[in-house]
C-alpha cells in the first residue's frame, strides 16, 4: 500500500456464503449511486455509509466484471473499500453485486 491508503476495519454479518466470501467487505443496500459515489444504507452499523469511487474501483456483477450502471438503488451489494488519508474520503476498491452473492 502506499503512503495514501490505510486499511480499515470493515465488517461481515458473516452468516452464509456471501458473508464468509466477502468477509472484510462492507454490506448493505443501494441508496443512491452516482457516477462519483455509491451510499449504502441497512449496513452492519445501522447508519448510511458512503464510497467514493477513483479510476481504481471495480465492478463485479455476477462474478464478471461490469460497470456502475449495473448497479441500481435497492441492490444488495458487498464494497471492498480503503481510506485515504489525504481527503478523509472511503474510496471504494471493488463493488460486488447480482444472484450470486444471496
Amino acid at each position: 500500500m502506499g503512503g495514501e491508503e490505510t486499511p480499515m476495519t470493515v465488517r461481515s454479518n458473516g452468516t452464509g456464503t456471501a458473508g464468509d466470501n466477502y468477509a472484510g467487505f462492507h454490506y448493505g443496500v443501494v441508496k443512491s449511486i452516482s457516477g462519483v459515489e455509491i451510499v449504502l444504507t441497512k449496513t452492519d452499523t445501522g447508519l448510511d455509509e458512503t464510497f467514493k469511487f477513483n479510476k481504481k474501483t471495480k465492478f463485479i456483477h455476477d462474478g464478471k466484471s461490469s460497470s456502475p450502471d449495473t448497479v441500481k438503488v435497492g441492490d444488495k451489494v458487498w464494497v471492498d473499500a480503503h481510506l485515504d488519508k489525504k481527503t478523509g474520503d472511503t474510496i471504494a476498491r471493488k463493488v460486488v453485486s447480482g444472484a450470486s452473492l444471496m
